[in-house]
């Protein structure tokens, strides 16, 4: 067991409009399973990124242990998974790896096939078995959820839940609930350590807030009472002051020590007064500096002519000659929320691609509803470049909605000004989504809209589903997300 310490962590990019942290201070133990939570672009990889020396800041990063990264990045995927392998973790033992792969329901097999041959989730589960191999070092894993289906989010947490020594940075609330025993959270204003798995910090989160909010009400009542009483202190003070060079209505001399006495207590007073009130307005402003607020998000579907808007009867996806799925049949009615389910590469993401006439080589009928729109959010999100007016132009938005929905999902205004290529996974992901609200449509098709996306934006997404019911069909391996928002699940 040690301490990794940071002290006065101050850091921003060379190029950037914001400091990413500012004199940031907080430590924490290599024996903890750490959840790493945050907003959108706050900076959570750039803190791994610091840690790995990558870029320079002032302060301090005190360690005793290397530090290692996962996604791992492969150079030349040709190559064989084995000879990978023992670049990332030289010194492992076959019978470990072997051990490792047996808690995470991987074939030995994947050892002696091209590692591009895996997919994604393969590739996810052989990397993690491999880095945490390496002895005595500290896992940094940044998002491993998002190339995992329901089933391998399950197994991967209960692997780290064995495992001991890593920070997670995750946005699946289920997910990090099953894995993790402290929190690090990095807030609007400060960073946060807390024990206890994502659930309880969210609760002791929503209370602080919640006491916050109580205190600054009564600082705000206690100040404007207070400026009350200052006034009227000041006036009496005034008052007094005159009446030195006043007579009294028998006509013998105002005392003046008398009256001079009185004015230098109420001035006393009121300093005393003036003193508190500044007390409460500091107490105010230390107070709601981390509060998280979501807006209502809104959308506008349109109502189909008809109950029935798309139907698949025994439709499988094939490459050449081979079906990747057995055949599936499912309808989509107004109103529902379709979510289809199955491991990665059973062609979940091939059935909506369908619905857009791409040529995809499938068996079985597809009938789409006459004159039915559809918008669609990909999964992908690298062909977002240049900046949002133009993303917007292009796709015919409405720029100030386009705009005014992305400040709801947590957009400060300064990046509006920046190259989409410079956004975090989160952010291009809700400027696809923000496309989507701003779009009439009878049916939203949305492929794993959350991914990368932040805990706040998704239960945000959630209330907007609950509220305005669109029809959608949806791929999503969001535990909580999926128990909130849907009406059906399809599994392939």
């Amino acid at each position: 067991m040690s301490m990794i310490k940071v002290e006065n962590l101050t850091f921003s990019y060379p190029s950037s409009y914001d400091t990413i942290f500012d004199n940031a201070t907080f430590q924490i133990d290599t024996d903890w399973k750490l959840g790493f939570v945050g907003r959108n672009g706050r900076g959570k990889t750039t803190l791994l990124n610091l840690f790995l020396g990558q870029y320079e800041y002032s302060g301090k990063i005190i360690s005793s242990v290397r530090f290692d990264y996962f996604p791992y990045s492969v150079s030349d995927k040709n190559r064989l998974t084995e000879d990978i392998l023992q670049e990332v973790c030289p010194l492992a033992e076959k019978w470990e790896l072997m051990r490792e792969f047996s808690c995470l329901d991987v074939d030995e097999d994947v050892l002696w096939r091209p590692f591009n041959t895996l997919s994604n989730g393969e590739q996810t589960k052989v990397l993690l078995a491999a880095l945490f191999l390496n002895e005595g070092h500290f896992l940094l894993i940044d998002e491993p959820t998002n190339h995992l289906d329901t089933n391998a989010r399950e197994m991967v947490s209960a692997y780290l839940k064995k495992k001991k020594g890593f920070i997670l940075v995750s946005h699946d609330r289920r997910f990090l609930d099953r894995c993790v025993d402290h929190i690090l959270s990095l807030n609007r204003n400060t960073i946060e350590v807390q024990n206890g798995n994502f659930s309880s910090w969210m609760e002791n989160f929503k209370r602080q807030q919640e006491f916050e909010i109580m205190q600054n009400e009564r600082l705000k009542k206690d100040i404007r009472r207070l400026q009350q009483a200052a006034r009227q202190t000041s006036d009496w003070s005034d008052a007094v002051e005159k009446s030195k060079k006043g007579q009294k209505n028998s006509g013998s001399k105002i005392d003046r020590g008398y009256v001079g006495h009185k004015a230098a207590k109420m001035m006393k007073r009121s300093k005393a007064i003036e003193e508190r009130q500044k007390q409460a307005v500091e107490q105010k402003s230390a107070l709601l500096k981390n509060t998280e607020t979501t807006d209502a998000l809104k959308i506008c579907p349109l109502e189909f002519y008809t109950d029935l808007l798309v139907s698949f009867s025994d439709v499988s996806v094939c490459y050449g000659a081979r079906q990747i799925c057995n055949s599936v049949s499912f309808e989509v009615r107004r109103g529902e929320r379709v979510i289809l389910d199955g491991k990665n590469g059973s062609g979940k993401s091939s059935l909506l691609k369908l619905l857009l006439n791409n040529p995809i080589e499938h068996t079985g009928v597809i009938t789409i509803g006459s004159g039915l729109v559809i918008s669609y959010v990909p999964q992908d999100t690298s062909h977002l470049k240049g900046s949002l007016s133009e993303f917007a132009e292009k796709n015919n938005l409405d720029q100030s909605l386009f705009k005014a929905i992305l400040r709801k999902m947590d957009f400060e205004r300064v990046q509006f000004e920046k190259n989409m290529g410079e956004f975090s996974g989160g952010q291009k992901k809700k400027v696809l989504i923000a496309k989507s609200l701003c779009e009439k449509a009878h049916l939203y098709v949305w492929d794993e809209p959350l991914n990368f996306i932040d805990v706040y934006s998704r239960m945000q997404i959630e209330k907007l589903i609950e509220q305005f019911a669109p029809t959608m069909l949806l791929v999503e391996h969001d535990i909580a997300f999926r128990e909130a928002a849907a009406t059906k699940i399809v599994r392939l």
